[in-house]
This record gives C-alpha cells, sequence and structure tokens, in this order.
C-alpha cells in the first residue's frame, strides 16, 4: 500500500508551466513520469488550428507519454472562470464548438477521460435556466466521449477559491453526474474527486470516500493548506489514496499541485522513482 501503489499522472497545466506547452510532456518524462492531464490548453480559443492539435500529439508522442485526462474548454482557466458550459451565450456556444474538436483530439491519443467544468453563476441569470443548460451541454459531452470510448467527469471545487461555483460538495457534483446518466442512458458520467477542492470544503474525505467511490472516474490531489506536493501540508493522502484503493477505485491519481518556488521538477521527491511511471 501506500504511494508506490497509486497509477499517478501529472497535470501539465498545473506544473512545468515553467516551459513551454510543447516541452512539458518531455519534462515530465524526463522526471519518470509516462502518463499526464491537461487543461483545455488553448484559453483563448475551443477550436485551434489543426496544426497547433498535430503539435501537441506529436509532443505527448515524442515524450512517450500517455494523456489520460483532458479538459474541455473552459473559459479562462487559470483565471476568472471556472467553465463554460453553464454560461448562457457566447461562454456556452463556445464550449458546443469545442465538444467534438476536444473529443476528436482525445481519441487521436488515446485519452479516455473528458473533464466538463461545470461554470460560475452569473449575475442575472436565472440559476435553473443555468442548470438547465449545463445539463442539455453536459449530455452532449457525454455523448461525444461515449462515442470516442471515453467517461465524461463532473468536477467538485471548493467554495473559498470558486464561490461563484455552484458544485462546492461532492453530492452536488455526483447529483449532475446523475442526471447526465439518467439522460443519456450511457452511464459514462463519473465523478471527478479532488481531495484537495473537498479538503478546503471541510468534508469529510473518508466518508466522501465510502460514498462516492463506485461513481467515480478520476482522482487528483494536492496538500492543503497550500495547494503543495503532498507533505507540504497536513492531509492524510497516502491514508486516503489507500482507502480510495479499498473502495475499489483502481483508476489515475492526477498530481495536481503547485510546485512552490522550486522548478517542478524538483516537486517529486516524495514519490520514488519507481513508482513514477504509468502501470
Amino acid at each position: 500500500m501506500g504511494y508506490p501503489d497509486q497509477r499517478f499522472d501529472v497535470n501539465l497545466s498545473i506544473l512545468f508551466t515553467e516551459l513551454p506547452l510543447l516541452e512539458r510532456p518531455a519534462a515530465a518524462a524526463a522526471a519518470g513520469f509516462t502518463a499526464v492531464e491537461l487543461w483545455w490548453p488553448w484559453i483563448e480559443t475551443p477550436t485551434p488550428s489543426q496544426a497547433e492539435l498535430d503539435a501537441l500529439k506529436k509532443a505527448l508522442d515524442d515524450a512517450g507519454t500517455q494523456l489520460v485526462g483532458l479538459n474541455f474548454y473552459a473559459g479562462q482557466l487559470p483565471g476568472p472562470d471556472r467553465g463554460a458550459l453553464s454560461v448562457p451565450g457566447t461562454e456556452s456556444d463556445r464550449f458546443r464548438a469545442n465538444i467534438e474538436v476536444a473529443a476528436d483530439f482525445a481519441a487521436s491519443v488515446g485519452c479516455t477521460a473528458l473533464n466538463a467544468l461545470y461554470g460560475n453563476r452569473v449575475e442575472g441569470a436565472d440559476p435553473q435556466v443555468q442548470d438547465a443548460l449545463a445539463l442539455e451541454n453536459l449530455v452532449l459531452a457525454a455523448r461525444a466521449a461515449d462515442r470516442i470510448g471515453a467517461i465524461l467527469l463532473v468536477e467538485t471545487l471548493n467554495k473559498p477559491e470558486s464561490p461563484l461555483y455552484p458544485l462546492v460538495g461532492a453530492p452536488a457534483a455526483v447529483e449532475v453526474v446523475d442526471k447526465v446518466n439518467a439522460a443519456t442512458g450511457l452511464g459514462n458520467a463519473k465523478f471527478l474527486l479532488d481531495l484537495y477542492h473537498l479538503s478546503m470544503n471541510g468534508e469529510d474525505l473518508s466518508q466522501v470516500i465510502k460514498a462516492y467511490a463506485a461513481k467515480t472516474g478520476h482522482v487528483q490531489i494536492a496538500d492543503n493548506p497550500g495547494r503543495g506536493a503532498p507533505g507540504t501540508g497536513s492531509l492524510p493522502l497516502e491514508r486516503l489514496l489507500d482507502e480510495l484503493k479499498d473502495a475499489g477505485y483502481a483508476g489515475w491519481v492526477g498530481l495536481e499541485y503547485k510546485p512552490g518556488d522550486r522548478p517542478s521538477a524538483e516537486s517529486f521527491d516524495w514519490l520514488p522513482a519507481s513508482a513514477r511511471a504509468a502501470r
């Protein structure tokens, strides 16, 4: 048990950001990792050129890294936005324009998990109207994911850092997952369980794991406080990951933490080099 018993991947949108995007897969590989994940890399556009998509695919392939998770277009992230799919008007349209682009790119690199960030509440917009729009867009995303043999992820964030994001408790995100699965009949919507965000919400992490491990499609970690590497805060991450495994979760654990003041490559000393390659 313990860290060496897990399947880790590196989030290249929060780690190795001192490097240009196309150099990050090789940097992760040099640190010993063979699996990576990404937020939508082109925050300005949901529909990048084929040349840009091809260049990212080549960078992943050349490094020998497998992309195991990809966000759909989510607006300005990092930045003020927390997704686009529930935001009426232009942002929702941009999300829809991105659905097939993201799914096709994921298929081209063998990525089988697509994360759809819900989006913030908008002043002047009826929350029920936003939720109806969200369900409509998530159904489209779930069908696109199913077309390529992938799962659709719905994520809980935390209220202190994302006060306008409505899915700030595990039950809220799981409720959306259940609604999407009921609407599509596909069963491919899953919960993205992020231990950092849940801890920031003050949730009972062991209880969340017991309740929702069976509906969990992906896990992300960072320590708390600080959102740093394991061991920089007080979360019992090793024990919690063991609990997830005992509850039947055998999927990826994304390293979605900030490296602090040091280069990203130096932030992995908590994990033996022999435990970093995908298994």
